[in-house]
């Protein structure tokens, strides 16, 4: 049986040992390339067209998120497993909305990585068996295409609150109400399952919104 062919795209180098080990140990799949960054990544993915790309969401160059909606067109017949320590909804939702068909948590047992690359591979989609556990998701509904989508003014509310900035600082800046900056600060959080402060600051680094702060 031909084995898998995985690229690995993670910025730690021994985080990538762990995982070769891992996979190469496997009798059917092998890790053909490893990348660092994002863009290595999709330059490797289009060079080699492997089977699945383990893909770490925190990257430098291009993130995660960034790198999976450029695959999809760049290399589509190449799977994406998304790996992460985060369970959010909202990168959930974003991962699978960019192309990812796996997603998969850090924590996890290995065997979870070890069955998302299997499932992909065959086109089957993959949810991490924990992100029962720490989100309401409800498979049947994923990937959410049709989910609603942010208005302009929603995401620069969230981007300027992860930046730190008050709501009169925010209201200041765009020119409108103390009243209208929570309205739009709300219905963004709602569109995006974003439950806290912590939860918007880390839905910013991954739309890269905090790159250049």
């Amino acid at each position: 049986m031909t084995p898998i062919r995985v690229l690995l795209a993670d910025d730690h180098e021994t985080v990538r040992q762990g995982l070769k080990l891992l996979i190469d140990g496997q009798s059917d799949m092998k890790v053909v390339a490893e990348a660092g960054d994002g863009q290595a990544t999709v330059a490797h993915a289009q060079a080699l067209r492997p089977d699945v790309v383990v893909l770490d969401v925190s990257m430098p160059v291009l993130n995660g998120l960034q790198a999976a909606r450029i695959l999809r067109d760049a290399a589509p017949e190449t799977a994406v497993v998304a790996l992460t320590r985060y369970g959010d909804e909202a990168y959930v939702q974003e991962l699978l909305g960019a192309g990812a068909t796996g997603y998969v948590l850090k924590q996890s047992a290995s065997t979870e990585l070890l069955q998302a690359i299997r499932s992909v591979a065959r086109g089957i989609r993959y949810l991490d068996g924990g992100l029962n556990r720490s989100i309401n998701l409800d498979r049947r509904r994923l990937p959410v295409n049709s989910a609603p989508k942010m208005s302009p003014r929603e995401s620069e509310v969230l981007r300027l609150t992860a930046l730190g900035q008050s709501n009169k600082e925010i209201a200041n800046a765009l020119d409108i109400s103390v009243k209208t900056v929570e309205v739009h600060k709300s219905n963004g959080m709602r569109k995006m399952s974003l439950r806290s402060r912590i939860d918007v600051v880390r839905y910013a680094a991954l739309q890269g919104w905090l790159k250049d702060v």
